[in-house]
């Protein structure tokens, strides 16, 4: 869908369009030369040409340093996750351990996910901001609805802390099934949600339209594989219910089994991110 829309650099475009509402894709000129104009790349500071032309000194967040470690951070919950996930799955690998060991190694897991995730969130509040000794102090957390790469790092953002919530409140948790399900599965629920739509909101702003053809593209599949393990990790919120009685087997392994799917998905996502930060580096 074509959209008429003022590029960042107020350059006349040629070409400007996205998935309605919002714009993620722009060509114009400068200088005589193409360029092409990403809001994917332009938010993580994947944009190596244009800053040449500009002349213009990356800012820390728009390293492809920065953009690795944040991929590490990542990684490292997700495979946390993986880890709560199996003990959790198989009981015979806890003996020994105490009962809470799968929920104390989710919550672990929960920190490197919130960190990295607002690392993300900073990163997106900054794009448009360059690094020159008298740039102005940076966003913390920003406001930028016009821009879908924000919306879905704040939404994610938003949805690490719930899950804080969910996985501290599981290490110890309270009896019955209606204070379980209000501090335990309530809270994951909403991160589960929030996850999704960032999700979503990350794929079209990649894929610049609202559909799921696949494209050969290292950023595609990053944000396709995320999305598949959000998808993973609603699925397991669901069955996570408390039900008001005896509490099914099959829903418990069930919903495990998903957020191990889910948390391999995000491991492969952050991985490629890495894989792509180093490669935007040379």
């Amino acid at each position: 869908m074509n959209q008429k829309a003022q590029n960042p650099a107020r350059e006349p475009h040629e070409e400007a369009r996205g998935p309605w509402p919002f714009v993620t894709l722009r060509r114009y000129h400068r200088a005589g030369r193409p360029l092409l104009w990403l809001a994917r790349d332009h938010r993580k500071g994947l944009f190596r040409e244009r800053r040449a032309l500009e002349h213009t000194r990356a800012a820390p967040w728009h390293t492809a340093r920065y953009n690795w470690i944040m991929g590490l951070i990542f990684c490292i919950g997700s495979f946390l996750f993986m880890l709560g996930s199996v003990l959790a799955l198989f009981p015979a690998l806890t003996k020994g351990l105490p009962d809470w060991a799968a929920n104390v190694t989710f919550f672990a897991g929960s920190i490197p996910f919130t960190t990295a995730a607002y690392l993300q969130l900073f990163q997106a509040a900054n794009a448009d901001e360059t690094y020159t000794s008298g740039a102005k102090r940076p966003n913390l957390f920003g406001w930028d609805p016009k821009s879908v790469g924000w919306i879905s790092a704040a939404t994610q953002f938003v949805g690490t802390v719930a899950f804080n919530f969910n996985t501290f409140d599981a290490i110890k948790a309270p009896s019955g099934w209606l204070m379980q399900n209000t501090v335990i599965w309530l809270p994951g629920m909403i991160g589960s949600v929030l996850f999704l739509v960032s999700a979503y909101l990350a794929y079209i702003e990649t894929s610049h339209a609202h559909d799921i053809r696949p494209r050969r593209e290292i950023a595609w599949w990053i944000v396709a594989i995320n999305l598949l393990g959000c998808i993973a990790f609603m699925i397991a919120s669901t069955v996570a219910y408390v039900p008001h009685g005896t509490d099914p087997q099959w829903a418990l392994d069930a919903s495990n089994a998903n957020l191990w799917f889910g948390a391999f998905c995000f491991f492969v996502a952050a991985a490629l991110s890495m894989v792509e930060a180093r490669h935007a580096a040379h």
